[in-house]
Order: C-alpha cells, then sequence, then structure tokens
C-alpha cells in the first residue's frame, strides 16, 4: 500500500487509478476488438474517435442526428479503414427512445453482444441566447425560454449514462474495471467517458444555459466516480477547451479572433489514451492550446520560451478530490463523534425520547 493509499483510503475503496502524466504513450492496438458507442459521432470529436479507433480495430457504432453526415461518414471510414465493424444509425439524444435503440442496435451489432465503452459526446451551444434576455413574458401567455441546449448538453447526457450504466455491467466476459488490470489480457472492458467542457468549471459569457449544462456534467462525474465502481464501470471526463469544431459558431469564433484555441487532435489523443488504456479510472483532464508553461519560485504556473520545456496540452483536473474528500469526512466524523462520547447516554436518551415523541405527535395529527 503506497503512503497516499494508506492516508486517504477513499481512494482504494473507489478503485481510482494514480495521477497521469502528460503527455503519455497511447497503444492504440489495446482498441482492437472493443465495441464503443458513441453519440454525436458525425463531426467534430465524434468524428476524430471514430475515425482513429476504427482504424485501430475497434467496432463502432455512433448516432447523430446529421443522418447525411453520419452516413456518409461510416462508409467513408470502412473503406479507409478496412473495418466492416463501423456502423452509423440516426439518434436524437434528447429523445428516450431514440437512444434506447441506438444502444440496442449496439447490441445487434456486437460481435460479441455486448458494449465496451460509451462515449457521451453529442453537444451544442446556446444560439438562442433567450435565458439571459427575456422578451415580452408580460404576455397573456409568455412562451418559456429554449433550452435545448440543456436537453441536449445535460438530459441527453443523462439518457445516455443511463443506458450506458445498464449495458457495460452486463457485458459479456468482462470484468470489473480496475487500474492494476493488464491492457494486454483485457479484452473487455466498462468505460463511459463524458465529455464535459472549460464551461465545466469556468464561466463563459452569454453561455449560461452551456455552462450549467457543463457543470453539471462536472457534477455528475465527480457523484458518479465515487459510487459507479458498484458496477466494475470505470469513468473518466475529458474537458476541452476552445477547439475548431461546428459547436463553435461564428459569435463564439468572432470573439476569439486572434485568440489561440485547442485542437481537435488534442482533444482525440487524450481520448484515445482514456479508451485504449482500461487502467485509467476516475480521471479527468482538461484540453487546451499547446503552451509551454512551468513552475516558478512560488509555485504558480508561467509561460515560459525555454526550448528544454515540452509544449503542453493536456492537464489533468480535480486529481485530488477523493483526498480532500477523505480528510473533510474524517473531520466530521470524528467531530460528530466526539460529540457523542461528551454527550453520553444522557444526551442519547433525551434524543431518543425526542424521536419518540415526534412519532407520537405524527399519529396524533393523522400523519
Amino acid at each position: 500500500m503506497t503512503d497516499t493509499e494508506g492516508k486517504y483510503p477513499i481512494v482504494v475503496q473507489v478503485g481510482q487509478s494514480p495521477p497521469l502524466e502528460f503527455p503519455g504513450s497511447v497503444n492504440d492496438s489495446w482498441l482492437k476488438n472493443k465495441v464503443i458507442v458513441i453519440t454525436g459521432g458525425a463531426s467534430g470529436f465524434g468524428e476524430g474517435w471514430v475515425r482513429r479507433w476504427a482504424a485501430a480495430g475497434a467496432s463502432i457504432i455512433f448516432g447523430d442526428i446529421n443522418v447525411t453526415g453520419g452516413s456518409k461518414l461510416a462508409e467513408q471510414v470502412r473503406k479507409e479503414s478496412r473495418n466492416e465493424n463501423v456502423h452509423f444509425r440516426y439518434c436524437d439524444v434528447t429523445n428516450w427512445r431514440s437512444q434506447v435503440e441506438l444502444f440496442k442496435e449496439a447490441i445487434r451489432l456486437s460481435p460479441h453482444g455486448g458494449i465496451d465503452a460509451v462515449v457521451a459526446n453529442a453537444g451544442i451551444a446556446d444560439s438562442k441566447l433567450e435565458l439571459e434576455n427575456p422578451k415580452n413574458l408580460d404576455a397573456e401567455d409568455p412562451p418559456p425560454p429554449n433550452l435545448d441546449c440543456l436537453n441536449v448538453d445535460l438530459i441527453g447526457v443523462l439518457y445516455t449514462t443511463h443506458l450506458a450504466i445498464f449495458y457495460l455491467q452486463r457485458n459479456p466476459g468482462s470484468s470489473p474495471a480496475s487500474h492494476t488490470t493488464n491492457p494486454t489480457q483485457t479484452l473487455r472492458d466498462r468505460h463511459l467517458l463524458l465529455i464535459g467542457s472549460a464551461a465545466s468549471f469556468s464561466p463563459i459569457p452569454t453561455q449560461a444555459l452551456y455552462g450549467a449544462s457543463k457543470h453539471a456534467v462536472m457534477g455528475l462525474y465527480r457523484c458518479l466516480r465515487s459510487s459507479i465502481f458498484v458496477h466494475g464501470i470505470r469513468i473518466n471526463l475529458l474537458c476541452p477547451y476552445f477547439v475548431d469544431t461546428p459547436i463553435l459558431n461564428a459569435s463564439g469564433r468572432a470573439i476569439l479572433a486572434g485568440a489561440t484555441i485547442g485542437t481537435t487532435e488534442d482533444v482525440v489523443e487524450a481520448g484515445s489514451r482514456f479508451m485504449a488504456d482500461p487502467r485509467i479510472v476516475g480521471r479527468a483532464v482538461s484540453i487546451g492550446p499547446k503552451l509551454r508553461i512551468e513552475a516558478d519560485e512560488s509555485g504558480e504556473y508561467v509561460l515560459t520560451q525555454k526550448k528544454e520545456v515540452a509544449p503542453k496540452a493536456i492537464w489533468e483536473i480535480y486529481a485530488m478530490d477523493f483526498e480532500d474528500t477523505d480528510v473533510f469526512q474524517r473531520r466530521i466524523v470524528g467531530i460528530l463523534n466526539r460529540a457523542l462520547e461528551l454527550r453520553g447516554w444522557i444526551g442519547w436518551g433525551s434524543d431518543m425520547v425526542g424521536a419518540l415523541r415526534y412519532r407520537l405527535t405524527g399519529i396524533w395529527r393523522g400523519s
């Protein structure tokens, strides 16, 4: 047992893997024969993963509302990769039945009858901007704000997550995820990869709905990584910075004109490392512009032009959650235990009398 494991037992209990180092190597051969479901796979990051993982020999079933783009991509990738196990199906992630059908199709098309990994990738920005700009609400029957962004970026992700937990734990031939597993001998997997954003931890002006949705995805990830291990599933999170993909609309591009943005290639690289390596459990990274950064004397990160400092685009975030959580829990539990000791049996008896009185009062009132 390491010092960290001994000091922070929650890390051991939830099966979290050690902190990551970036850049790191990705062995795409570990993707071979994995069955992966991707939502929002017709463009952007999803397209990048479809191409790369199919080329590595994975079976890909991806959904999107873009039927023309998705069908064309599947046909092209099958031809280029010589991998016939690349399938596109229409999927509206805001529609529960549509997602159910995508997962059922994935099971039907799976060479081994199961699903090894799910990527909750579908997402949009808020193009309506109605939440912060209410109009005509003094009308007799005012309309609600447009919540398409929240429905795709949060409700859709929750649907995907719900289905993923059901199917991943039932993946034939799979074993509970573990950071001690041997990747060369792990043929099956149980992996849920969530896609957040820099908006998961930073505000983006005018994008309240998008930010609220992505903050919620971060909350979903942080909660599930402390409990999803009971299903033998590993969960990870990617949080890309502004990247040149279809989700970055014209106004966003105008605001960022002249600024440094991230690349799709770095996001695809980070996602591929998470997907290929079954030892990565409960980790999150932010992907931004590739920069040369070092720590100064105070420990703060600063930009540098030193050639010996390798440029870096992928950074781990929320790496020490469980250490902090464990300290908090131990302190609170310790305080409560100490308070109980001080009150002794008299305090316990007083509380029990109070509880009984509360119950009798409820019965007397007919509740």
